[in-house]
């Protein structure tokens, strides 16, 4: 079973001018053929996030138009404009939406759904997006529109943005994307308006970015994140913020949005594999954004010097969102547009330089929870979550059923690299059900192509052994698909369990379900309103590899040692407090200096 958007690397889409220019043939031949006698530019079965998708095709044509001069697009584009501009524009209240603060304001807005009162929550988001639309047109209009249609429609967008920010709350879905998108649709709008209201709406969109967005940022694995449906981070959403602060700044200059551009784009780079895998998030866990995702990842890469578009992305929406049966859809279209029109490169090695929350090598990586315990390991072409234990989540030694993972006091962390290896001491002091207070130290080294993960506590009494992940999926190459085992070595014996009992809050890999699927079955909500994130922490127990404390550890100690990835027989040897030797290093973890910080040493073999 593959997982369904896990598809690609995004930055092997090709980019150049002659490739974008072939995506434009397509979408132009598609739209002369669908564009009916009133100029409706709708996919037949567009149901829902339609009030902006035949607008959205329109500024795709105005855009070819303005690269290939084709004749028959200013026809079309007028046609088109002027049906949105009569049918899609909607200045009555929708009945039943709850987000109005002024009621019958008269302002323009667009619907999620076209029957009134039928969906009217998404009405906030398709206004914006519909403000994206046609700011896009109004920059590509020279030459395609009369001066009476231009006008109607700067009047029409800045009723959208007056809509979005004087009768309605501000953000209501709590979405930072689309939150950053209406205040880069004011931005964008600002640049068309008449002298003497220009400045008052770009004034008032770099305010609500810093008061209301930037303001209420949340802290994930040590950054300052947009916050997103309740979340610091989504995997589809995420990327999409990150486009958005690019076109932000792009289009402003205003520094605020490289800084939190910047500061995201890390947090992304330490949190993603070197595959290009990722999961988690308060909205979907693995439905990956495609197109939406290229500009943000391409300019914050570039500024950042990282390979960001390793991510993996829904490779079906790789040039612009489409339905079922693969015809374009308009949703969207204003990110195809943008991603055009920036030159700026793909940036294709990886940053230089330790991070905090990551550890990479070549094919190898584990990224590190804000607790500084593994969310995500990439070994041997295989990806490993953290298995789960009474509830409990994590990488981490367990006794009678308790998982020491959670930090009881500040966590150290020591970075290394020596003879072509790269390592990561993490050390954090942790309580038992005994309320002993406890130090463990875990040791991750990797040469790119295994990875040794060494880990000592003091010595527990009873029969502990090393939670050590979860197997879940493997990297074919231009997709990802489920496993349900890897190549794991232990130095003391090594098991694969799986959940004995059955039910939602069991999770084995042996199934076809998915992280995402069981995630949603475990919220409090339905399935796209739900938090998987909220929902995985319901987790009871999983698959997990269980590995026992390796032989000839120091009496003082129990000490666990697993090498994921391939090998041959793997028997380390310790000594001291504490000397470890493998096949592949010595590492010597000393004892800790003036300020608390634990020292490292390590030579390659």
């Amino acid at each position: 079973m593959h997982l369904p958007r896990q598809l690609g690397p995004l930055h092997d889409l090709p980019a150049t001018p002659e490739a974008y220019d072939a995506v434009l043939a397509d979408v132009v031949a598609q739209a002369l053929a669908r564009l009916t006698p009133e100029g409706n530019l709708e996919h037949p079965d567009a149901d829902d996030d339609i009030g902006d998708t035949s607008l959205g095709v329109t500024s795709l044509l105005a855009l070819a138009w303005q690269r290939s001069k084709d004749p028959r697009l200013p026809g079309a584009v007028r046609r088109s404009l002027a049906f949105h501009l009569r049918e899609r524009v909607y200045t009555e209240d929708n009945p039943g939406y709850p987000n109005l603060t002024v009621r019958g304001s008269g302002l323009p807005y667009a619907r999620y759904v076209l029957e009134a009162g039928a969906h009217p929550i998404g009405d906030w988001p398709s206004t914006v997006w519909a403000l994206l639309q046609a700011v896009n047109i109004l920059g590509l209009a020279d030459g395609l529109v009369d001066d009476e249609q231009r006008a109607e429609l700067v009047e029409v967008s800045h009723g959208y943005w007056r809509w979005l920010t004087e009768a309605t709350f501000f953000n209501p879905q709590e979405a930072g994307n689309q939150a950053i998108g209406c205040v880069v649709g004011g931005l964008m709008l600002a640049r068309h308006l008449p002298p003497g209201q220009e400045e008052p709406v770009r004034a008032r969109a770099l305010a609500l970015y810093r008061d209301r967005i930037r303001a209420h940022r949340v802290l994930g694995r040590g950054a300052l994140l947009p916050p997103e449906h309740g979340g610091a981070y989504d995997n589809n959403y995420g990327p999409i913020s990150l486009s958005f602060l690019a076109q932000a700044h792009r289009i402003s200059g205003a520094e605020m949005f490289a800084e939190d551009g910047d500061a995201l784009a890390r947090y992304l780079d330490a949190r993603l594999t070197s595959g290009g895998f990722d999961n988690g998030g308060p909205r979907y866990s693995e439905q990956h954004s495609g197109f939406e995702s290229v500009l943000g990842l391409r300019y914050f890469g570039a500024r950042i010097g990282s390979d960001l578009g390793r991510y993996r992305g829904d490779t079906n929406w790789g040039r612009h969102a489409v339905k079922p049966d693969g015809g374009v859809d308009g949703h969207f279209a204003w990110m195809l547009v943008w991603q055009i029109q920036d030159t700026t490169p793909w940036h294709r090695k990886p940053s230089v330089g330790p991070a905090r929350h990551q550890l990479r090598a070549d094919s190898v990586s584990v990224a590190f929870d804000s607790r500084m315990t593994p969310s995500l390991v990439e070994a041997g072409g295989t990806y490993y979550l953290p298995a789960a234990v009474n509830r409990q989540h994590g990488f981490g030694p367990v006794l009678d059923g308790f998982l020491y993972c959670r930090p009881m006091g500040e966590v150290r962390v020591r970075d290394v690299r020596a003879g072509g290896l790269s390592a990561k001491l993490v050390s954090k002091p942790v309580v038992g059900r005994d309320h002993v207070l406890r130090h463990v130290r875990s040791l991750y080294v990797t040469d790119g192509t295994r990875l040794w993960v060494t880990v000592a506590v003091e010595r527990l009494d009873g029969t502990p052994y090393l939670l050590a992940g979860l197997p879940y999926a493997a990297d074919d190459g231009d997709r990802v698909r489920r496993v349900a085992e890897g190549e794991v070595a232990s130095a003391g014996a090594l098991r694969l369990t799986h959940p004995a009992a059955q039910g939602t809050d069991c999770f084995d890999a042996r199934a076809e379900l998915t992280q995402e699927q069981a995630a949603f079955a475990l919220a409090a909500d339905p399935r796209g309103y739900g938090d998987p994130d909220e929902g995985w922490r319901h987790l009871v127990t999983s698959t997990a590899y269980e590995a026992e404390p390796a032989p000839g550890a120091p009496e003082n100690l129990h000490v666990f040692a697993v090498r994921y990835g391939p090998g041959g027989d793997f028997t380390p040897s310790f000594e001291g407090d504490l000397t470890v030797r493998t096949e592949a290093f010595t590492a010597v973890i000393g004892a800790e200096d003036a300020h608390g910080e634990p020292a490292l040493a390590l030579a390659a073999r």
